[in-house]
């Protein structure tokens, strides 16, 4: 396993992270979760993404059951909050009285007295930025957490952020959770340039897209049964599953033979071939997905393979890819 910075802080995290969004806590049971998670951590996988409202805070709890047998001054442990946890008026969002809130319930759930990564799960419109950066500060000043991150929020909102903590003199936000892969590229015209100006690091969801990218979808009629394309989740997979889609990553095999790596692997190391990536967070079911993934952060292929890949996608990704 290889390790990058988190952005421009001392913090390490593998170049490839664990998550557990519609998996752990909820589709994979016990078992199979403590199966991944242990097999990650033997890959060297030391990045484990989580939120409070993954599978209604079930994932946090399940990983609670597990991190314990971890080394926990190596493990890098992520949460997230914002999203509604409850009926009640602030039960949601960035205010200060919910993050407090969030944070506790977080610990303990996970059954650790700090996390390493705190991300604003999106953008709170109904708060002032200002409560929620000193909010977060509290939260470094306390020992609660370490560093602190956003997740889906653009460029005009993370250089806020930026500008409010440096004149605050707070901990500024360390990351930024996006979605990102071959095909989905919005955030390279205006977001990984202001990253890289602030310095954050990207932890990326989705890098696979869903699993399109990694070649088991040949028949947009046809998913194959137990796939997430064919069960609840399709929807989520609109901007994807189409047959030209489908096609065109049909035709990235042949690049994926040249790099002498598997297609879920090669669009993996497509995703760590930018410096303000700092890790490509996956999913997992099976210990063999693990081994599939974290193998991706040994591929060394030639720049030509992406950039025959950029074309080769260009025509069908949903949003039109800015960088090389």
């Amino acid at each position: 396993m290889k390790y990058r910075a988190l952005g421009a802080s001392g913090l390490k995290v593998s170049a490839i992270g664990l998550g557990s969004w519609l998996t752990y806590g909820g589709t994979v049971d016990k078992d199979a979760t403590r199966a991944c998670v242990l097999r990650a951590w033997e890959r060297g996988i030391n990045f484990l993404d989580t939120a409070n409202v993954y599978s209604g805070g079930a994932a946090e709890a399940v990983l609670g059951g597990i991190v314990g047998e971890l080394n926990r001054a190596e493990l890098v442990l992520a949460s997230k909050l914002y999203f509604p946890i409850g009926e009640g008026a602030n039960e949601r969002g960035l205010s200060r009285k919910h993050v407090r809130d969030q944070i506790d319930r977080s610990l303990a759930r996970l059954k650790v007295d700090y996390l390493d990564l705190y991300q604003c799960h999106r953008y709170d419109v109904t708060t002032p930025l200002e409560e929620t950066c000193r909010a977060m500060d509290d939260l470094v000043r306390q020992g609660k957490i370490l560093y602190w991150g956003v997740s889906e929020w653009n460029a005009d909102q993370i250089t806020a952020a930026v500008e409010v903590c440096r004149a605050g003199g707070w901990a500024v936000p360390a990351s930024n959770q996006p979605q990102y892969s071959a095909l989905w590229r919005r955030i390279e015209e205006r977001v990984v340039p202001v990253c890289r100006r602030y310095g954050l690091g990207n932890v990326i969801w989705s890098p696979l897209a869903m699993g399109i990218l990694t070649g088991k979808y040949t028949d947009a009629s046809r998913p194959q049964a137990g796939t997430r394309a064919s069960g609840a989740f399709k929807d989520m997979m609109e901007d994807y599953f189409t047959q030209p889609v489908l096609d065109a990553v049909g035709r990235l095999r042949p690049l994926a033979e040249r790099a002498g790596c598997s297609m879920s692997q090669l669009a993996l190391a497509w995703c760590l071939r930018l410096d303000v990536i700092s890790s490509a967070i996956v999913g997992a079911t099976k210990v063999e997905h693990v081994d599939e993934n974290a193998a991706a952060a040994d591929v060394d292929a030639d720049p030509s393979i992406f950039e025959e890949m950029n074309r080769i996608l260009a025509p069908v990704a949903p949003h039109e890819p800015y960088l090389a």
